[in-house]
């Protein structure tokens, strides 16, 4: 059986036994490809892009497996994913993004140079573009309760001293 086209991506993607500079070159590649995909996409937001994994790449003028990487990386931010684990070059998916989700998921990836493509400008103001990023933020801020001290009386409601009750 052919495996996988998600299994070859990420075993080259992903691969520790790869020198780190030729994985390097190999990111900073495939990143320059996914930028001018999200360009294409933004510039057409509502268009519902839709074909086999094979027309797409051709397409957007990339390699198969290229293609099947982006695929990966924009799946959580579709409005219905794709069977990205089980695709082959003839699997037809989509492209039909979450505006919103996809922002917040650039953000989310620390993916700047997505997230600040001037693409997003005709899609959000600056402002929406600033409560999408700040709500990404938070959601993955942990708040940390105010500590209690030895000597304050306990949060469990007792009356005693925190160190003499639930404390020890």
């Amino acid at each position: 059986m052919e495996m996988a086209l998600l299994k070859q991506w990420r075993d080259i993607a992903y691969n520790e036994q790869t020198n780190k500079g030729e994985l390097q070159r190999f990111w900073v590649k495939y990143f320059n490809m996914e930028k001018e995909i999200y360009k294409q996409l933004l510039s057409n937001p509502g268009e519902e892009v839709k074909g086999s994994v094979k027309e797409l790449a051709e397409k957007y003028d990339v390699d198969i497996l290229t293609m099947v990487g982006f695929l990966d990386g924009i799946n959580d931010s579709l409005a219905v994913q794709n069977p990205i684990e089980e695709m082959d070059e003839e699997t037809v998916v989509n492209l039909v993004f979450d505006k919103e989700l996809l922002y917040k998921n650039m953000v989310g990836a620390k993916a700047d140079w997505l997230y600040e493509l001037e693409e997003w400008n005709a899609v959000f103001t600056e402002e929406k573009r600033k409560e999408l990023y700040k709500e990404q933020k938070t959601s993955t801020t942990i708040v940390k309760g105010e500590k209690i001290g030895r000597n304050d009386p306990c949060p469990c409601g007792s009356g005693k001293k925190y160190k003499k009750c639930c404390g020890k």
